[in-house]
């Protein structure tokens, strides 16, 4: 399907990726990962992008896989593997993606491999998340969301949603960080969502989910209630994609339910909820991707975990009212920031 944004407004969002964001040179090694679901057009503008930093590019499209992270590794292909060891910057659009495999393990423990997450991106998302904001201004957000739940933890944080979750956690330890130019090794996402990562045993409450990547990404005509306390003790609701949820869970848990791993909050301004995207749905204003498994840094835990998307949620942190209904309410300097995030027409 060809892109609704003229081809002018993805080159441009593209240059922004991969000269500004993942700050290509000249003579490096790119290699873009893409399955046979990719949108053609993300992969021809990422790769006419590199090309124009004077990057050494090559392809490989491969089948979609059937799951991510560690769970990949039997149908990763082997040439695929030893392209993104082999390379400076590598651009990920496969979905489920490689992120979190051997392959990507074997890529990091080279050092030198810089890594974008793409995933489902296609050329309007990215024209979107990339094109369409002040990078600048984005990142002024993206710095001080990540500082205030840096210098939040062991506060307890409360969410809530329309929907109706309605849980509690005690604030964990930053485990990922995003550059506003990504010029050393390491695994990077885009910008626009903040990561908080709880401590899984004090979670308790119901988590209500209005979209869900289990084995694909979906939005949910039925909403599905999770019950949690510290554990994940109940599933409801969502029709029958309850049982393709409750498969992923058991898948990336052991046979059990598993626990809440990671949280996020959406506030990229030019991010739509589609249903078509899980890397785009979780950046709108208010969206929350909140992950289920074990945790990444106990065995067996990583990227092969499915996830869940709530909506308009509210958030606060030690009381204290952050984001009321999708909106930045507090504190000061977050809500002045974010009022100059606005989305660009020209």
């Amino acid at each position: 399907m060809p892109s609704l944004y003229d081809p002018s407004v993805l080159a441009i969002a593209a240059d922004v990726m991969v000269r500004d964001f993942m700050v290509v040179k000249p003579g490096e090694q790119v290699v873009i990962t893409a399955d046979l679901a990719t949108d053609p057009a993300a992969i021809s503008a990422i790769g006419h992008a590199a090309r124009v930093q004077g990057a050494k590019l090559s392809v490989i499209q491969i089948p979609q896989l059937p799951y991510q992270g560690s769970l990949a590794d039997p149908y990763v292909p082997e040439p695929a593997a030893a392209a993104v060891s082999n390379c400076d910057v590598w651009f990920d659009l496969t979905f489920p993606y490689m992120g979190g495999s051997a392959a990507h393990q074997a890529a990091m423990d080279t050092g030198r491999v810089r890594s974008l997450l793409i995933a489902d991106l296609g050329g309007d998302g990215i024209a979107r998340l990339f094109g369409k904001v002040s990078f600048d201004k984005l990142f002024a957000v993206q710095s001080a969301f990540d500082k205030l739940i840096a210098d939040s933890v062991g506060e307890e944080c409360h969410v809530s949603c329309p929907a109706g979750s309605d849980f509690t956690f005690t604030i964990g330890k930053p485990a990922t960080q995003k550059l506003r130019h990504t010029n050393r090794p390491g695994t990077y996402t885009p910008p626009g969502s903040a990561a908080i990562y709880p401590d899984p045993k004090t979670v308790r409450g119901e988590v209500v989910i209005r979209g869900t990547f289990h084995e694909y990404h979906t939005k949910l005509d039925e909403p599905i209630r999770l019950t949690v306390d510290g554990q994940i003790r109940e599933v409801t609701g969502g029709g029958s994609e309850r049982a393709v949820l409750e498969r992923a869970l058991k898948r990336a848990a052991g046979g059990k339910y598993g626990s809440i791993i990671h949280l996020t909050q959406g506030f990229h301004p030019a991010a739509r909820f589609t249903g078509k995207s899980f890397m785009e749905d979780i950046r709108t204003c208010g969206a929350n991707a909140i992950g289920f498994g074990i945790p990444w840094w106990e065995e067996g835990g990583g990227e092969n975990h499915p996830d869940g998307v709530t909506m308009e949620q509210s958030m606060t942190i030690g009381g204290v009212p952050i984001v009321r209904a999708g909106e930045i309410v507090g504190p000061g300097e977050l809500v002045r920031l974010a009022a100059e995030l606005e989305v660009l027409h020209a």
